[in-house]
């Protein structure tokens, strides 16, 4: 859809006579605005919002809430933020400003000219903000967002009189499967609109999906085709190309907007797409041109009989070449379509998999689940699993850890206040977790340390599905799972007072209890699945002595404490070596194996930690004391280490 220019738009008289006769009548004069931009003002007067005088207070994150938001939206922020330094470049000194926000309207990055982000923040265009129409009125982020398209909003466009000193241009970003992840805009003095900075933007966002792209269908991780394309062979690589993802067995998978253009295809058809309903050649073709030259570009022809230069890349792990489990969700979905974020936590425990098949049976069905297990089992990995496993996969998944907030701090952060409910409270207030978790999973862990006078307000909220913010003001519904966890006993503390009993039985639609690590069986499975995470390029294992001693260790920490000692040892290790050996193990560790340690090898453990805490020296005495016990063959002392030759030459003279 085409976005007018600035000639092309309506005169600012008409706009405000259309302002008028909206507070006047509550209705638009179809022939004084464009019907995209009636649209949008009818949706803004709908959501409650006045156009002139002050503005209600809209929603605004805390920093906690933002910094979460930054962690959640981690691989957006981080392909963005280049990006806009390079658009800021190209802007400086414009009076303008480049903005990232969030799929729900949450700003989460800024770059711009000083003077005119001061101006911008006396309208609340800073970090944490929440733009939505329902919100903000018409705005280009905000409408970008609802009506999925490129969006420029000028000067007296915006719903908002208050914001009629801006001229905004947002356009959506979007993954490989089309779901909209945020929008990128300019805005600035309306004085200093430019025709051209729609197209600047759109460039930009296109860049950020070309990164988004290449990411998910690394070579190095995926195992089906890259495919770009180009009118021209020279415009492969550039950002004017298509992009489309091939699994092994022919399925799109992924593509960004050039592709579904060339291949006259939409983001609805897409996964439900084969290659060889979009493309003549074959699937063995592109799988034989992938395999032998992927820099060389072929032409190839669209069903509807369009020319087209691809150029064909093929992963770098082929079907059946992989070492170990997969551990990536989408990888996982990407080789087994029956696969899920749950199945991908199933490595072989039989307590672990009664658990998570009874949680896939609940998915979607409004009974509430209970995690019990101790610190460390995996409760939080587990209900992310089981909410991104569901039919709201694709909604919010909201965690709040009730242990690690403030008392006073915990209602605010649950229920959301109105400006000025409480000193600090921000002006604008904020919507709270329970009703960020609206249509998606709200996860209370370590439901046990609430306090009491909020246990009573959670079953307020469980049982008529709205929340009063703090402060007051409105009833909002709310929709969400609930999913909660705890290392308590709960009968216990509600014997003694300190947990509510009506509470209790609301949470525990459903309880499931998560074995601690020292009860699994499937340590093994565990162990491969983290290493081929952690260093997927090489077939990493444990050196049997090392494993024997970890399966007859207790695993205080659980698999928090396992994964931690696992990422500690893979740093250690050597470029060609790849098993995990005593020397590669932390200190706290390799003191806790120490009885579990076969004799010798525990001897050694025991001689070296005595001596220094230096892990360097540690290392040193065990291959010393292999060497001595291997009578000096080098060789065998090498194997029994688990390291090559040349390595073990270069520690001894280390």
């Amino acid at each position: 859809m085409t976005t007018p220019a600035l000639q092309d738009r309506s005169a600012p008289a008409r706009l405000r006579e259309a302002r008028r006769q909206l507070v006047s009548n509550g209705r638009l004069p179809a022939d004084l605005i464009q019907s995209d931009l009636a649209r949008s003002w009818e949706r803004s007067w709908q959501a409650g919002l006045q156009p002139m005088g002050r503005m209600p207070g809209a929603p605004n994150a805390s920093g906690a809430q933002l910094a979460r938001e930054l962690e959640r939206q981690r691989e957006l922020v981080a392909h963005a933020r280049p990006v806009m330094e390079f658009l800021h470049e190209q802007t400086r000194d414009s009076d303008s400003m480049s903005i990232l926000a969030g799929a729900d309207g949450m700003l989460l990055h800024t770059l711009g000219d000083p003077q005119f982000i001061g101006r911008a923040e006396r309208v609340a265009l800073r970090l944490g903000a929440i733009w939505q129409e329902q919100f903000r009125g018409t705005n280009a982020i905000g409408t970008a967002l609802a009506d999925a398209r490129a969006v420029v909003v000028h000067a007296e466009e915006h719903y908002l009189e208050r914001n009629g000193f801006l001229t905004c241009a947002a356009v959506p970003i979007h993954d490989p499967k089309g779901r909209i992840l945020g929008a990128l805009d300019v805005s600035g003095d309306h004085r200093g609109y430019h025709r051209h900075t729609l197209g600047l933007v759109r460039s930009a966002a296109r860049m950020i999906e070309h990164r988004l792209f290449d990411t998910r269908h690394d070579p190095r991780q995926w195992s089906g085709l890259r495919l770009r394309f180009h009118i021209q062979p020279e415009g492969i690589g550039t950002v004017a190309e298509g992009l489309l993802a091939v699994t092994e067995d022919g399925q799109l998978a992924g593509a960004n907007a050039a592709a579904l253009e060339l291949l006259d295809l939409d983001w609805e058809r897409l996964t439900h797409t084969r290659v060889d309903a979009v493309l003549a050649e074959t699937l063995a073709q592109l799988m034989d041109w992938g395999q032998r030259s992927s820099a060389t570009p072929h032409v190839v022809h669209t069903r509807g009989a369009r020319a087209v230069w691809v150029r064909v890349e093929a992963g770098r792990l082929p079907h059946g070449t992989r070492h170990g489990p997969i551990t990536d969700v989408r990888e996982a979905v990407a080789t087994d379509k029956n696969a899920d974020a749950l199945a991908v936590l199933d490595t072989g425990d039989a307590v672990f998999q009664t658990a998570i098949a009874r949680a896939r049976k609940l998915m979607g069905k409004p009974i509430a689940i209970l995690l019990q297990g101790e610190s460390g089992v995996g409760k939080e990995v587990f209900a992310r699993a089981a909410h991104r496993s569901g039919p709201r996969g694709e909604q919010p998944f909201v965690a709040v850890n009730c242990a690690a907030l403030p008392e006073n701090l915990i209602e605010a952060e649950l229920f959301g206040y109105q400006g000025g409910a409480f000193t600090g409270a921000r002006r604008e207030g904020a919507p709270g977790r329970i009703r960020e978790a609206h249509g998606g999973t709200l996860f209370l862990d370590e439901i046990g340390d609430m306090p009491l006078p909020l246990q009573a307000r959670l079953l307020r909220v469980l049982q008529e599905r709205v929340v009063v913010p703090l402060g007051g003001g409105k009833p909002v519904s709310v929709d969400f799972c609930l999913v909660c966890a705890t290392h308590r006993d709960l009968p216990t503390e509600m014997q003694a007072g300190r947990f509510r009993e009506d509470l209790y039985y609301r949470l525990n639609g459903l309880t499931l209890r998560l074995p601690p690590l020292r009860e699994r069986t499937d340590l093994d499975q565990l162990l491969q699945r983290e290493l081929h995470s952690l260093m997927p390029e090489r077939a990493m294992s444990v050196s049997p002595e090392v494993m024997k001693a970890m399966q007859a260790y207790r695993w205080p920490g659980n698999v928090r404490q396992l994964f931690n000692a696992l990422r500690t040892a893979c740093a250690l290790v050597e470029p060609d070596e790849d098993a995990i050996n005593w020397e590669h193990l932390p200190d706290d560790l390799l003191l806790a194996l120490k009885p579990h340690a076969p004799a010798a090898r525990a001897d050694c453990i025991g001689t070296a930690a005595d001596a220094t805490s230096d892990l360097r020296t540690l290392s040193r005495q065990t291959i010393e004391r292999t060497v001595a016990e291997c009578e000096g063959n080098l060789s065998e002392a090498a194997r029994a280490l688990g390291i090559s030759r040349n390595t073990l030459y270069r520690r001894r003279r280390g």
